[in-house]
């Protein structure tokens, strides 16, 4: 009886995803209705669905298992590379291309993840970069495949309706996923490697196969946003497919919404865009030192993110709550009365 308030806020959380799901859902047909809606809204809206996507899937192995990947924007650009290649070489459709583009950014994932998971601290994250900046360079110089520095052409898609609901419902199975990973078994092996390694080597969790499972997961999945990206795109060059502030971002996101929670990428996303929106509106020969100096801050004084700071206020609130009841009803018995 005395958890009731919040296991009512708990149950009021479905709802309230429900709505906002049936908010962004609707959204795209309101485009001829009111202005507020636009092709070019559609078009920030379908970037902000695929960053944060981007974030949930490094939040896997940044969040999850603790090891920061510096170099995760590659499985982008790999899924990118290989989405147009396969279209453009072999003339597949897009589906059957943007899967096989998202297995080839996988199995990279997955040779490069069994060296450089050897690695812990920041020397892994370094690896990381240097395999970023690796996987760019190969695409610049091996013309014959990838075009080099005059990059490839796809195909354009101009259906904004369309590639909205493309990118929202994936990112709303990603989110699922992780929700579902994080309650499993092996997620919590994922959380025991975080937390102490050399700990959950000894309780019987094979570490190295968590690790390399994790790390190619994430990478199929930034392999298919990168595809999705490009096809949207319809140019696919070395320079705008390979890009270091797409690993910043999702860093930026998902630190901001809360490491290491499944709901921190989507919220801390969702906030850093519109922050973004507001600082280019009135800093825009200042907005990269304005994210800059949010970040350090965020980091000083908001280390657990922002779902860290509610969960933590509401469970003080809740705690509160119960010992305030308690003493009143320590007040309202009678002197001397005796517990039963």
């Amino acid at each position: 009886m005395r958890w009731r308030p919040a296991t009512r806020r708990r149950n009021r959380v479905p709802a309230v995803l429900a709505v906002l799901v049936v908010a962004l859902a609707v959204l795209p047909l309101l485009r001829d209705s009111t202005g507020f809606v636009s092709d070019s809204r559609l078009f920030t809206m379908t970037q902000m669905f695929m960053a944060i996507t981007v974030a949930s899937s490094w939040n896997l192995t940044g969040g999850f298992t603790g090891y920061v990947d510096f170099g995760h924007a590659a499985w982008f650009g790999i899924g990118a590379y290989g989405t147009g290649v396969i279209m453009s070489k072999l003339s597949w459709p897009f589906v059957p291309a943007l899967l096989a583009g998202a297995a080839v950014a996988a199995v990279a994932a997955a040779l490069i993840g069994s060296a450089t998971l050897r690695l812990r601290g920041p020397y892994f994250s370094i690896a990381m970069l240097g395999t970023f900046v690796t996987m760019r360079e190969v695409a610049r110089v091996w013309r014959p495949l990838t075009g080099g520095g005059s990059g490839l052409t796809m195909p354009p898609i101009l259906d904004r309706p369309l590639f909205y609901y493309v990118t929202f419902a994936y990112l709303v199975v990603v989110v699922a996923f992780a929700f579902w990973l994080r309650r499993t078994r092996f997620g919590a092996s994922l959380v025991a490697i975080r937390e102490d390694e050399i700990g959950a080597e000894m309780r019987g969790v094979n570490t190295t196969v968590a690790k390399s499972a994790v790390f190619t997961v994430a990478g199929f999945i930034t392999g298919i946003v990168g595809g999705l990206w490009g096809y949207q795109n319809s140019y696919l060059s070395p320079g705008i497919a390979f890009v270091e502030a797409r690993t910043v971002d999702a860093v930026m996101m998902t630190i901001l919404g809360g490491l290491g929670t499944v709901a921190g990428p989507v919220i801390g996303g969702a906030v850093l865009f519109w922050l973004r929106d507001v600082v280019w509106a009135n800093f825009l020969d200042y907005h990269l030192l304005v994210q800059g100096v949010l970040l350090i801050i965020v980091v000083l004084y908001v280390p657990e993110g922002i779902v860290g700071k509610l969960r933590r206020r509401s469970g003080a609130v809740a705690i509160t709550r119960v010992w305030r009841r308690a003493d009143a009803r320590r007040r309202a018995e009678p002197h001397g009365a005796q517990p039963s």
